[in-house]
């Protein structure tokens, strides 16, 4: 898209300041920067940072803005905000209907090339801080390996195990929610092997351990979506568990939020914790097709 001009059509802009006089920059993290301590490293590229202010000023609240919107947000003069959005329409990431500018899809290409770049547990992470700062509750990922899960991601709130859990910690699949959602979803010659050398020891006495009631579980689970537990792996511990899916569908990994029986019922569980539970899964997902997508030639 080509824009020659940007007209004036939102009214009278502010007086333009004299050479050398203008406005306070807006810093690369979308507040002026001034003089003194917070002055930039001499490596600092300022024009760079204007401009990624300038596509940080849109968003959810602020769709679409005219030029003199752009320049109060940022910080900017008219005339600055003007050359970054013309610079920007260019390259493709802002688009203009002749008074209002926006964003356009092209804009995500710069997220995209960040999260191409993360394994698994960097992806999920923050997904994971986010949903335990909602419900103050612990959250964990975890892989398949062999018939154990293992940890890859652990951010936890209160004690609620007397065993220590961190990232590389192993549980039997069987007895845990993750470990049963991975289960459920491996191809039918995978899980007869697994439950012909797997053995199925009681944990707790609400522990599940016949292999036809596990398998029941696992195709329930399978069909639902999700598992939940109540205190087969610890007493006092439930958890509730979802897969993750890559860019194709392929199960590759679960992650869960645990809480103390005392303090949540199955029915909360239930009812409370699995939708925002299945809701961050679905953002951990989005994530990991972007990555995938950015990745493709």
């Amino acid at each position: 898209m080509t824009m020659a001009t940007a007209p004036n059509t939102d009214g009278p802009g502010p007086s333009m300041p004299r050479p050398g006089t203008d406005r306070p920059r807006a810093s690369h993290n979308g507040h002026t920067k001034g003089t003194g301590n917070g002055s930039p490293s001499p490596d600092f590229v300022r024009s760079l940072a204007r401009g990624l202010d300038v596509i940080k000023a849109f968003g959810p609240d602020r769709p679409q803005m005219t030029l003199s919107e752009v320049a109060r947000a940022t910080g900017l003069t008219r005339a600055a905000a003007r050359r970054f959005l013309i610079t920007l329409a260019e390259l493709g990431y802002v688009r203009s209907d002749g008074r209002e500018f926006s964003l356009r899809p092209k804009v995500l290409e710069l997220g995209y090339a960040y999260l191409a770049g993360l394994s698994l547990n960097e992806v999920a992470a923050p997904h994971l801080e986010d949903l335990v700062a909602l419900t103050r509750e612990s959250s964990s990922v975890a892989v398949l390996d062999g018939e154990d899960i293992v940890y890859v991601v652990r951010v936890p709130t209160k004690r609620i195990m007397t065993a220590a859990i961190s990232v590389g910690t192993r549980f039997p699949a069987y007895a845990t929610s993750m470990g049963r959602v991975l289960l459920a979803h491996l191809p039918d010659d995978q899980l007869d092997s697994y439950f012909t050398n797997a053995r199925f020891g009681p944990i707790t006495k609400r522990t599940v351990t016949d292999p036809d009631s596990l398998r029941e579980i696992l195709r329930t689970a399978r069909e639902m979506g999700y598992v939940m537990t109540d205190q087969e792996l610890e007493e006092g511990l439930r958890s509730a568990a979802v897969p993750i899916r890559d860019a194709n569908g392929a199960v590759v990994a679960a992650m869960n939020v645990s809480t103390h029986a005392s303090r949540v019922s199955m029915e909360e569980l239930h009812r409370n914790l699995l939708p925002q539970l299945m809701e961050t899964a679905r953002l951990i997902e989005g994530d990991l097709a972007a990555r995938e997508w950015r990745r493709k030639p």
